[in-house]
């Protein structure tokens, strides 16, 4: 059996950016992608803890700090909301054993704050400071 799993999350990010021009996408800084290993043009869920849009879209990458939204999906965010990036993959029962996913926490500038491969273990998480 093939199971999805979570791969890398960035947590509480905040758009810098919505671009209704560009063709598509959502921009992540650099240092992001490669905290969380996701990769450009790898698919990416967006989840806007602001107003509760969610979206499938793809990554690219930009410069430090940058999330911007690209095209159509411009309209579901604005810059100052928050949101969590998150990308998937599909495992096996093996593969499940040993797997750990990529968690990164940002502050208010999109600043890597904390990378792990666990939940916190408190009952809030680390959002910005």
């Amino acid at each position: 059996m093939i199971v999805p799993f979570l791969k890398a999350k960035i947590h509480r990010a905040t758009v810098t950016e919505a671009n209704l021009e560009y063709q598509g996408s959502v921009t992540i800084g650099s240092e992001l992608l490669e905290a969380s290993g996701i990769v450009p043009f790898e698919q990416v869920q967006i989840y806007n803890i602001t107003n509760g849009e969610r979206f499938t879209t793809y990554a690219m990458a930009g410069s430090r700090g940058t999330i911007c939204i690209n095209g159509a999906a411009a309209w579901k965010a604005r810059p100052g909301d928050l949101v969590i990036i998150a990308s998937y993959c599909m495992l096996n029962q093996e593969e499940i054993r040993s797997f750990k996913p990529n968690l990164v926490y940002v502050g208010k500038e999109n600043e890597i704050k904390a990378v792990t491969h666990e939940p916190p273990k408190e009952k809030t998480l680390p959002g910005p400071t």
